[in-house]
């Protein structure tokens, strides 16, 4: 989708209003690890004074007409400053932007089929089940497809230590938040679940986000909480920071039938350290990609990743978060991505010397 800029300068204008409450607006704490987020549209990405330069166009593209909507997450997750950085190395670039908060994973695969946004973050999980057409997705989705490769999300399941809660099996009969219906967090609730020969019938789940969650475990109203999220996540920290949280494993057969089903998910462990752990925890995790419609401008996905992955942009994105620090990197390759490239992102691979199996 190709949207002038004229036909869309209004909107950038709300945008920009809206994310710069949303920014300031936001009460949960950062982890020590993560870096200030980067702002969530491109007007505000510069110091003032100081012009980011930007890296020429290789195909004919006028950025400046180009407005490039990117969905991200809730502002209290990583996705949203993440995705903000995004938004500001192409801001930085030429290119009209926006880095819109949304309900995470499957409302922006939902976006980006409607041709509502340019790019989108979602877990890989959510983007096979639509792709392919099951679990929460009633028929495949081919015009999904993928840019990039971005950073693992974790599955951590945490309790605190009243509950007695030591294993998957024991979330039976106990208040669980399972996440919001429908979204990443939920079907990796649900496929876990499955995985260790359960239900939700075995459980009092609450479909609530795991800040909702994690707000209710303080008050006791909640024995368990889901969360997908890159490592650290700020509310998992502040609870384990004021209370004896713990982080339960997924391990053993109940892990490995989840893999055997389901080969997005791999095996991983959860740091020692990383919260209140003095020792590593057994867990899974699933990649985060970057999506586009793949009737997208095969020249334009190009061209956002010259400037994704040109010198400014790449430390632009870098600075956003620790976890962006740590796994954004072109010598990532494109390997564990599970859906095809978009033609002009495979195309943009090949030409820096990268094999894409799927295309």
């Amino acid at each position: 989708m190709r949207r002038s800029f004229k036909a869309v300068l209004s909107c950038v204008i709300g945008a920009a209003v809206l994310t710069m409450t949303a920014c300031g607006g936001s009460s949960a704490p950062a982890p020590a690890t993560t870096a200030p987020a980067a702002p969530a549209a491109s007007e505000a990405a510069a110091p003032a004074g100081q012009a980011a330069e930007a890296p020429a166009p290789k195909v004919e593209i006028d950025r400046a007409g180009e407005f490039v909507t990117i969905a991200t997450g809730p502002t209290s997750g990583i996705y949203y400053p993440i995705g903000g950085a995004f938004a500001t190395a192409l801001g930085n670039a030429g290119y009209k932007t926006s880095a819109q908060a949304t309900g995470a994973s499957v409302e922006n695969i939902n976006l980006i089929l409607k041709k509502e946004a340019e790019l989108a973050i979602s877990m890989q999980d959510s983007v096979m089940q639509a792709y392919e057409g099951f679990g929460a997705f009633d028929s495949a989705n081919p015009d999904l497809s993928a840019i990039m490769r971005l950073w693992p999300n974790y599955v951590q399941l945490v309790t605190v230590a009243s509950t007695g809660i030591k294993s998957v099996e024991d979330l039976k009969g106990k208040r669980v938040g399972v996440g919001a219906p429908n979204s990443g967090v939920e079907l990796n609730a649900r496929m876990i679940y499955e995985a260790y020969g359960m239900t939700y019938e075995d459980s009092q789940v609450d479909y609530l986000s795991y800040g909702e969650a994690i707000d209710q475990m303080k008050n006791g109203q909640c024995d368990a909480a889901f969360v997908t999220s890159g490592l650290p996540n700020s509310t998992v920290s502040e609870l384990a920071f004021s209370y004896d949280m713990v982080i339960v494993p997924i391990d053993g057969a109940g892990r490995d039938a989840l893999i055997e089903k389901y080969p997005f998910f791999a095996k991983s462990v959860i740091p020692a350290d990383t919260y209140n752990n003095k020792e590593d925890v057994e867990s899974v995790f699933v990649y985060n990609i970057m999506l586009a419609n793949k009737n997208t401008d095969p020249d334009l996905v190009y061209d956002w990743l010259d400037c994704v992955f040109s010198d400014e942009g790449i430390k632009t994105i870098k600075a956003s978060h620790n976890t962006a620090d740590k796994n954004i990197d072109v010598t990532f390759g494109v390997d564990d991505v599970k859906i095809p490239l978009h033609e002009g992102a495979a195309r943009w691979w090949k030409d820096h010397g990268y094999e894409t199996p799927l295309n």
